[in-house]
């Protein structure tokens, strides 16, 4: 019996999900995009699943409501459940136009480029399934060498076990880096209209820049009420915990 209350539950929230998230869309087609936002917001709080297509959704509303600090957000919440979509980039593009502070990004260079390149083709989950697949594959190609009788076929059953098993060994590897990095980057959206940073966790601490709303840093260290930021271009400061928003 509680299983059946179980599904009832998960087939009434996801059919709540699907509706609002219709009943969203048509409000942003009529350009009601508060009336939008609102709806996108209340699936976000009913619901545990989110898609990159709600928190994009939720994203153009925001922008067309001249709202940087969520737009971005949103944006950037997309682009952690569906990396590279080139549509979300784009409009993301366009938000960060609204923005007051001109942050330079230091690209990495060399094998450290190559590596993150690589590696960041997939998400960690996808590169799971590309493992399976490739140690499914490998187990193939033993039972074909195993019971082939043939020598020519026994060699190229031989070969493709060691070409699988380096590409298994790849896979895992890409995917292990990769859920690293998802751990230890942490970005976050200033939503302060404007804040200062500063060279030490307390208000006493000098001021070394001012950021203002949409702003983009990356959280490094956390003391309490203060968290310690770095910028793209490599700047770090401390920053009032309250003046920013964790996307991850």
């Amino acid at each position: 019996m509680k299983n059946i209350l179980y599904l009832f539950l998960f087939i009434s929230q996801v059919f709540f999900a699907q509706s609002s998230f219709e009943k969203g869309n048509a409000l942003y087609q009529k350009g009601q995009y508060q009336q939008a936002a609102q709806t996108y917001e209340s699936i976000i709080k009913e619901d545990k699943q989110h898609s990159a297509e709600l928190y994009f959704n939720l994203g153009n509303c925001y922008y067309k409501l001249n709202k940087v600090a969520l737009s971005i957000y949103n944006y950037e919440k997309a682009l952690v459940l569906k990396p590279h979509d080139a549509e979300t980039l784009n409009n993301l593009k366009f938000a960060k136009k609204l923005t007051i502070d001109e942050i330079k990004e230091v690209p990495k260079v060399g094998f450290a480029k190559l590596i993150q390149n690589f590696t960041g083709i997939f998400n960690y989950n996808i590169w799971g399934w590309i493992s399976v697949g490739i140690a499914f594959a490998f187990l193939l190609s033993f039972i074909g060498y195993y019971f082939s009788q043939l020598t020519i076929s026994k060699r190229i059953y031989f070969i493709g076990m060691f070409v699988l098993l380096f590409a298994l060994v790849l896979s895992l590897s890409a995917g292990i880096t990769e859920k690293d990095h998802y751990n230890n980057d942490r970005p976050a959206i200033v939503f302060a209209e404007m804040t200062e940073v500063r060279s030490e966790p307390q208000k006493a601490g000098s001021s070394i820049f001012l950021l203002h709303e949409g702003a983009k840093v990356y959280v490094k260290e956390t003391l309490e009420n203060w968290r310690k930021i770095e910028l793209t271009d490599g700047t770090e400061g401390w920053i009032d915990a309250s003046a920013i928003k964790e996307v991850k």
